[in-house]
């Protein structure tokens, strides 16, 4: 086969196995995103993984670059790196995405066992405070403004005191009732 044949039948295979997951992600048809853990888990990793044109031949490109692990530290996505690439090294030459993409579950702990967190802090300048401050100030402070018709019907519709009398939204129940009894008598 063909290295084409090959990306096509493991594309298709991986379709189906990860059809409806969640975790899976098909960027294109020759590039994935594989969530390793619960969104909620602060060990979980995204791979992001692209193959070669000469796929399996060559190994994929194999990534953790997402936006999603900024929190994990250079030196544990080096070592995640590193334990795909010998995982890729066994598997040359064979379809091999879903090997990685499991194996990578199931060793999820090992691979993360030295993750500290990276915490990066945004503080703000006591100016921007200021500016936020006054700004939220000025919204509450803000009364809805009404026209001279909307004005002139609220007048109408309440008494000298401003509250609308009594019954104001009620149904005339006579009416209805005759209306209903006409309607029943003629069908």
């Amino acid at each position: 086969m063909t290295a084409n044949e090959d990306q096509e039948m493991e594309l298709e295979a991986l379709r189906s196995i990860y059809e409806g997951d969640e975790c899976f992600k098909e960027i294109s048809p020759v590039s994935f995103q594989l969530r390793i853990g619960d969104l909620e888990d602060t060990k979980a990793f995204i791979l992001d993984v692209t193959w070669p044109e000469t796929y399996p031949e060559t190994a994929p490109q194999i990534s953790l670059d997402t936006f999603f692990n900024n929190r994990i530290s250079a030196e544990t996505k080096q070592l995640i790196l590193s334990k795909m690439e010998e995982q890729v090294e066994a598997n040359l030459g064979t379809a091999m995405m879903y090997t990685l993409f499991e194996w990578a579950k199931d060793n999820q702990e090992a691979l993360m066992e030295n993750h500290k967190p990276v915490v990066t802090a945004v503080t703000l300048t006591s100016n921007s405070e200021v500016t936020t401050t006054t700004s939220s100030a000025k919204k509450k402070e803000k009364k809805e403004q009404l026209t001279k018709a909307q004005k002139r019907r609220i007048i109408s519709r309440t008494d000298n005191k401003g509250e609308l009398p009594r019954g104001w939204n009620w149904i005339d129940v006579i009416k209805v009732s005759t209306f209903y009894l006409l309607f029943t008598r003629s069908a």
